[in-house]
């Protein structure tokens, strides 16, 4: 069946009507935020939400003041334009207790000149019986009015049906391939990063490259570019999250990064080469994006970019705050790179075909039950009350990333710390350098449970 990108649903109002709470009623978590713009705590948010039968990346935006001309409501204001301008529908969120304002109207005549898909919803609408609350919201021209309650999760399921109702048609991406065209296909390349790390420079060094073919591709969605690129024998296909628009040029600046593009090329890649700047160390927003690569599953490989403008102890500075702020990353391999003067980048590729093998490697169930078998023997899990769990036998159930499944009892009682054992056991015996590994751990029923409730 074929697959399709996540739509963007961006959440627009004016300040203190529920779009925070909306945003954490749709992701269905309060820590759920996967980006933030560094330094602007009313920067646009984003998290993954399931809707109906659809998945969804939200943008939770600030207080929007179509008007404003100055000061931090206007970098506000230009922060929300463009999470409207990345979004496929806009729910435009209004406050049902505090009524219409002024406010409500320039964001409505905004919103119906962009010729948005768009949904109105007037929130707080809890315990309000009738429409009588709801009909002054009609004079924003917006059509239909849809009462919820993000504080209490009312209207949800009606929010999901308007929007589906609303959303284009999204392009279909092909079917996946068969384990026989899996050989042949090209390596799915994301280059991820900060603004101004050097993902422009090391895209335009690969481009020229000696040996390297490359042509554009058509974008698919909202201009993302796929440039096919073949490097020795092996080809590649680079999803570019700069902007690319013709071979050799690549534009990039602060106000046309889009993290919304970011993390769709994340989810469509195989492996992820995050970018750092050395001359920065590790920031927040490069955690972030760390965090969603682990998140989705990706592969991949760390690039510290800038490397020759660094002295001793800034390179020792950057290493530690590797080790300390991406250590959920220990797996991935990191090299020192300069792209401007081409040193470090052979290294490099030689990891991202690592580190696609790992993601993709066959782990064999007699080989995986005799691992764990092992790993217990030299060091068994720990009590749980009167019982200690018992392991059985393992095999994979899926891979990109590799999902190994354990079998046996009482496992629910495995603690983290077990499991991290196992994982490193695991790792060391198939050389999973660079992919992330899922461990699921089954419990076989107990046909005396029943019993002993019955007592």
């Amino acid at each position: 069946m074929a697959s399709q990108v996540k739509p963007v649903l961006a959440l627009v109002g004016r300040p203190n009507v529920g779009k925070s709470t909306l945003f954490n009623a749709l992701t269905r978590s309060r820590d759920a935020i996967v980006a933030d713009l560094a330094g602007l705590t009313r920067d646009r948010h984003y998290g993954n939400a399931k809707m109906g039968q659809r998945e969804w990346l939200v943008v939770d935006t600030g207080g929007f003041e179509p008007t404003a001309d100055s000061g931090v409501v206007q970098a506000m204001a230009h922060q929300t334009r463009q999470a409207v301008a990345e979004s496929d529908v806009v729910v435009f969120v209004t406050d049902t207790r505090a009524g219409l304002s002024a406010q409500d109207h320039d964001i409505a005549a905004y919103l119906r000149r962009l010729g948005k898909p768009c949904v109105l919803v007037a929130n707080k609408a809890e315990g309000m019986r009738g429409q009588a609350q709801l009909a002054e919201f009609f004079e924003l021209g917006m059509g239909e009015v849809l009462p919820l309650s993000a504080a209490h999760g009312q209207g949800m399921r009606a929010l999901a049906e308007a929007v589906e109702a609303v959303l284009p048609m999204a392009e279909p991406w092909p079917e996946a391939p068969s384990d026989a065209e899996d050989a042949t296909r090209p390596i799915k390349l994301a280059v991820v990063g900060r603004p101004n790390v050097g993902k422009s420079t090391l895209i335009n060094v690969w481009l020229g490259e000696e040996r390297l073919v490359a042509f554009d591709m058509p974008g698919t969605t909202r201009d993302a570019i796929h440039v096919p690129l073949v490097r020795g024998t092996q080809r590649y296909e680079l999803i570019d999250t700069a902007g690319l628009r013709k071979r050799g040029k690549v534009w990039e600046a602060v106000e046309k990064f889009s993290v919304i593009k970011t993390l769709q090329a994340i989810e469509q890649a195989n492996v992820a080469l995050l970018l750092l700047d050395a001359t920065q160390g590790v920031t927040d927003q490069d955690a972030h994006i760390a965090g969603f690569v682990l998140e989705t599953g990706r592969a991949v490989v760390v690039a510290v970019n800038k490397w020759d403008a660094v002295d001793t102890y800034q390179r020792e500075q950057v290493r530690r705050s590797i080790a300390q702020r991406l250590g959920f990353l220990r797996f991935a391999k990191v090299h020192t790179i300069s792209a401007i003067k081409r040193h470090g980048l052979t290294p490099v590729w030689a990891s991202m075909g690592q580190a696609h093998a790992a993601a993709f490697r066959k782990l064999g169930t007699p080989a995986l039950t005799r691992l764990i078998h092992d790993a217990v023997a030299h060091q068994q899990p720990p009590r749980s009350g009167m019982f200690r769990p018992k392991l059985r036998y393992a095999h994979q159930g899926g891979s990109n990333p590799p999902l190994v499944v354990v079998h046996g009892n009482s496992l629910e009682h495995i603690s983290d710390n077990y499991k991290r054992y196992l994982e490193g056991r695991i790792r060391d015996k198939f050389n999973l350098e660079g992919t992330p590994l899922r461990m699921e751990m089954r419990s076989a029923h107990n046909p005396y449970d029943q019993r002993r409730a019955g007592k």
